[in-house]
């Protein structure tokens, strides 16, 4: 979620430089952005304090940052940011608005409103510096040619993710229209899509077969992604494609949804006051029943497919 807003933070501000320190597996997210600079690193190569430490020194010598912008803060960059406050550099964190996320997912809460947006917040630490800078929330479509459907049906917990029954019967439906590729990772998910490809006609599994660069560039190819509250629908966005975002027990309210991402596009079953009760879907239901993902109705995704 953080490229779109480098982005366009820096094409309003062309005289600044971004260093982006992350796991260098995530290299090809930031490609083509103007003015950053992708610095990959292996976590396992500086464990502990020494080897925080370590770390900090070796990007003071190579980069020799005015600003260090926390745009994390869990316990690594909270021990990044006190060694570099010694260091004498100025430090800005990212507020992640602890509080009003724990009241938002609290279940007894009835007057759920929209939050700050997540990319807003990351907005915001640039904005702390001294920086202008306007999010403009619009996708920008990275290829013209665009066709098929992508499908993401799993996501990181049980509680962002379609019951699989009804993502198969969704798939099913959609490919007698529509040529559907199926997106997942990891070898029980490879296996359950290729599964589903011999089983569905005009549906292909790249579960497993793509590099992310190869990934991204078959998302920004497809008229539109269909995903899960996960991974698949920042990719779509960074792509500038056109995502239909599937909600359980969390919500859009919390400010993840995908940058430019239309609210129209938001499939959620919305009668239920216990939601959401979770920022990220790690939590057991309070009700027992999962609710919220069986008793959403595929055919309220398929409605918006067609609009």
């Amino acid at each position: 979620m953080t490229a779109p807003v480098f982005r366009e933070f820096l094409e309003q501000n062309p005289d600044v430089e971004i260093v982006m320190v992350s796991r260098k597996n995530f290299e090809a997210l930031f490609a083509g952005i103007p003015n950053l600079i992708f610095k990959g690193i292996n976590l396992d190569d500086y464990k502990g304090l020494f080897g925080l430490n370590r770390l900090s020194n070796e990007l003071i010598r190579e980069f020799n940052p005015d600003f260090i912008a926390n745009l994390h803060d869990v316990i690594r960059t909270k021990v990044l940011d006190r060694i570099y406050k010694r260091k004498g550099l100025k430090v800005f964190k990212i507020d992640k608005g602890k509080e009003e996320k724990e009241h938002l997912t609290d279940v007894w809460n009835l007057n759920k409103v929209q939050l700050k947006k997540t990319v807003e917040r990351y907005a915001d630490v640039f904005r702390k510096m001294g920086f202008k800078v306007e999010l403009s929330h619009q996708l920008r479509p990275a290829s013209t040619a665009k066709s098929g459907i992508g499908f993401a049906p799993f996501a990181q917990h049980k509680g962002k993710m379609l019951p699989l029954e009804k993502s198969y019967e969704l798939a099913r439906l959609l490919a007698q229209k529509h040529t559907v590729y199926f997106f997942g990772g990891g070898k029980k998910e490879t296996e359950t899509l290729e599964k589903w490809e011999e089983q569905i006609p005009n549906t292909k599994s790249l579960s497993g077969k793509l590099s992310l660069s190869e990934e991204l560039n078959k998302i920004s190819e497809l008229e539109l992604m269909i995903s899960m509250d996960s991974a698949n629908m920042h990719l779509a966005s960074l792509m500038g494609t056109r995502c239909i975002s599937v909600w359980g027990a969390t919500h859009p309210y919390a400010g993840f949804l995908g940058f430019g991402q239309s609210e129209n596009d938001v499939v959620q079953v919305n009668d239920l006051t216990c939601r959401p009760c979770s920022v990220f879907g790690d939590k057991e239901c309070y009700r027992g029943d999962w609710a919220c993902l069986e008793e959403l109705d595929i055919r309220k995704i398929i409605k918006v497919v067609n609009l």
